[in-house]
């Protein structure tokens, strides 16, 4: 498991060796008979071009033989021949290639999103969504250029240099294992590297992870980064992890720098050497001219495929690496995710009624910031929940919506644990919404579709409404506006309220609002939480809320105090009771003395 932000045991995970070799097997039986064209087609053209050579000895033996012109020009002829039906059959093999590489990539991307989709929220958070979306643009953008260009430029290579060792050893053994004994310089200097680059890739994009994240976390906290004076710490961060990234790419450039020149010495021995033991064996008569003349071209000729494969080294080994970071997506739930995976077909909650036993809950094995938290909400009930920042409020609104499951204690709908419900059902029972809102790419009709895919435009114009986003209607094409790049580009506000909107058309029968209207100015946060009361007459509601008007209209309010429930009844009850709700009214009402 690589690291991701100097913590390697919140990173998304890595798919190991064996993992990763089933996978690619996996991707090729899925387009098996491209896979076997582009090989049959390589093998076609490296033996064509083993022709030329050949002939080529062939010429200078006819001419120190004294042959003709003819025949000279008979097998010049022929090498041309040859030499066009190389071509055509390496273009054409690329063409199938290039094809074979677009749909496998097309494949990895549509699973990788797939699986992506599929994380629970607690893994991404955990982990960063800098590494998330790294894997999804920077590994998958290296996977894809792998398979256009690389994999089949090396599958070629591979299939030439063994054509042309085969072809010197038919024309003398000797001469053939004398190459073979030249090229074991570029062995061991591959084996060198081979053994040092696997880990040294990983931690690149492990760094270039890290720094993704950095200045993606900069970026959306520009304005907490300012408000308080935080630009120096933040700089230096994102130097540190800049600087580690420079350090991770010198260490895979200097393996490089020592591969190479080691390799283009080996292309020069071979030759040689057949050329010195050639020379000697045609002295004596052992062998012609035109087969020394012919095995050293070879040699020279095996140099061009093996470049390729050499050079391509570095970008296999690098999306190796993506590739297993990519993969490793496949098992990030299991290897990240807090809560057990759910069961195939989890038990159906026999009642709405969300129990809340002995809630113990602590952030990677830190200390507890829920302690024996016990509440019971009751179906069709408003409840809001109020405290001091850092009180436990939204750590036991993710327990509630089942995103988190407490690490002693149980968080129960129907008597069945809520973060054990598959996740079909958990979402048609409680929904969670923050005040961290997304818009997608789309018009504003498949924005608000997602949460109800049947939706007509009436009961899309109906949730729009009920929320307070009447602007809509006033868009340039309506429901059909594009959202986002290119389009109209809703502000946070605009933003929230599509969000609210989609939680009335998915009618969940329990709501946990966390912030949820905090970018609405109040008079607008105000009339939207009460339209959505309305809508949603009889469903659950679960306010997570600063502001405390929200508190004075729920049935109940609970107050949060350092990871406990301290106080809990109604607003007239708290405040005439005098504890913590009290202050916290009289506060919010400057002072004024509390009144309901």
């Amino acid at each position: 498991m690589t690291a991701g932000s100097g913590t390697a045991d919140r990173a998304l995970p890595v798919a190991g060796p064996r993992l990763v070799r089933l996978a690619a097997l996996r991707l090729i039986r899925l387009d098996g008979r491209a896979f076997a064209a582009m090989t049959a087609l390589n093998a076609l053209a490296a033996a064509a071009g083993l022709v030329g050579p050949w002939l080529l000895g062939r010429i200078i033996d006819e001419v120190r033989a004294g042959g003709g012109v003819a025949e000279v020009d008979r097998l010049a002829l022929t090498i041309l021949v040859f030499a066009v039906a190389q071509l055509l059959l390496v273009r054409y093999a690329g063409l199938v290639a290039h094809r074979f590489g677009e749909r496998t990539l097309a494949r990895i991307r549509e699973q990788f999103a797939e699986r992506a989709l599929a994380l629970p929220a607690t893994a991404v958070e955990r982990a960063g969504t800098g590494d998330l979306m790294t894997r999804g643009t920077t590994d998958v953008a290296a996977v894809g250029a792998t398979l256009r260009n690389s994999g089949p430029e090396v599958l070629v290579a591979g299939v030439q240099a063994l054509f042309i060792l085969g072809a010197v050893f038919v024309l003398d053994p000797l001469l053939g294992a004398c190459g073979v004994l030249g090229l074991l310089g570029i062995r061991f200097a591959a084996r060198w590297y081979l053994r040092r680059a696997l880990t040294a890739y990983l931690a690149e994009g492990a760094a270039n992870s890290e720094l993704a994240e950095q200045l993606a976390a900069t970026a959306a906290g520009a304005r907490t980064v300012e408000a308080l004076g935080l630009q120096r710490r933040r700089i230096a961060e994102c130097r540190e992890s800049i600087e580690k990234c420079r350090r991770t790419r010198t260490r895979t450039l200097f393996l490089r720098s020592v591969l190479f020149p080691a390799v283009d010495i080996s292309y020069v021995i071979p030759v040689a050497g057949v050329l010195l033991i050639g020379g000697v064996l045609h002295d004596h008569g052992a062998m012609s001219l035109g087969a020394v003349v012919a095995s050293a071209l070879y040699l020279r000729q095996l140099s061009q495929p093996l470049d390729v494969i050499l050079q391509q080294m570095e970008q296999l080994q690098s999306s190796g690496a993506s590739f297993a970071r990519v993969e490793g997506i496949g098992t990030a739930a299991q290897a990240l995710s807090a809560v057990p995976p759910a069961p195939a077909a989890s038990p159906a909650p026999v009642h709405d009624v969300i129990e809340v036993a002995g809630a113990r809950y602590a952030y990677d094995d830190g200390d507890d910031v829920l302690h024996g938290v016990d509440l019971t909400v009751r179906p069709g009930e408003r409840l809001v929940i109020v405290g001091p920042s850092g009180a436990g409020k939204t750590t036991l609104g993710r327990l509630l919506a089942g995103m988190d499951a407490p690490h002693t204690g149980s968080v129960t709908v129907g008597r069945v644990p809520v973060a054990g419900l598959d996740p079909g059902r958990l979402r048609r029972h409680v929904v969670l919404v923050t005040q961290e809102h997304h818009v997608f790419l789309g018009t504003v009709r498949e924005n608000l579709r997602i949460a109800a895919a049947d939706a007509t435009d009436a009961e899309l114009r109906a949730a729009l409404a009920a929320v307070g986003a009447e602007w809509a209607e006033e868009l340039p094409d309506g429901l059909d506006t594009d959202l986002g790049h290119g389009g109209h580009r809703p502000d946070g506000a605009r933003a929230q309220q599509l969000a609210l909107a989609r939680v009335v058309l998915a009618d969940p029968h329990t709501l946990i609002l966390d912030e949820a209207t905090a970018l609405l100015d109040p008079r607008t946060a105000r009339h939207t939480e009460r339209a959505l009361a309305a809508v949603l007459e009889g469903r659950t509601v679960v306010a997570i809320a600063h502001r405390l008007q929200s508190a004075h209209d729920a049935d109940r309010v609970a107050v949060m105090e350092d990871g406990r429930i301290t106080e809990l009844g109604t607003h007239d009850d708290l405040v005439a009771a005098g504890g913590a709700y009290a202050a916290l009214w009289r506060s919010w009402h400057g002072g004024r003395p509390p009144s309901s």
